[in-house]
């Protein structure tokens, strides 16, 4: 599988919202994207993960950073956790996994023998749509580094 590299061109994707909509990756052209992959709703550390980011949305949308969420849940799933958390930005289904694979972020296997879970992942994508910053973490447990995420995104505006 080729590995993703700064600088390259980030992998399109079209996928279904919560809201039940498609969303392309080249809807957001001419933006940053912050693509936050997560393993689950409804989950300890994806919803401190996603709250961190809420908590802080001004500073994204000052940054002119477009938030997007990705795990394998359902739309339905995700709708109901976005509800939850009051969260402000889209969640999208990778629920046949294309995309967790493109970006090299899937689990082969997870917790409790689960197959094909998103890891825990961060890309920054700017406004060409190029690869600028990527972090996947093999242990769900633990956040991506926010810090280097808001500091790549303060350089490029």
């Amino acid at each position: 599988m080729h590995s993703l590299r700064i600088g390259e061109k980030a992998p399109g994707f079209t996928l279904i919202s919560n809201e039940k909509k498609e969303v392309r990756l080249s809807d957001f052209s001419g933006n940053n994207v912050v693509l936050l992959f997560f393993p689950f709703a409804f989950t300890g550390t994806c919803t401190k993960e996603l709250c961190e980011i809420r908590d802080h949305m001004q500073f994204y949308t000052q940054s002119k950073a477009q938030i997007l969420g990705i795990s394998v849940d359902s739309p339905y799933a995700l709708n109901k956790y976005r509800e939850e958390l009051n969260l402000p930005f889209l969640l999208l289904s990778d629920f046949n996994k294309h995309v967790s694979k493109a970006y090299d972020c899937l689990y082969e296997e997870f917790a409790f023998g689960l197959k094909g879970v998103s890891k825990r992942a961060a890309f920054v994508i700017d406004g060409e749509g190029m690869l600028r910053y990527q972090e996947i973490l093999e242990n769900a447990g633990s956040l991506p580094n926010f810090d280097a995420v808001n500091k790549l995104l303060n350089n490029l505006n």
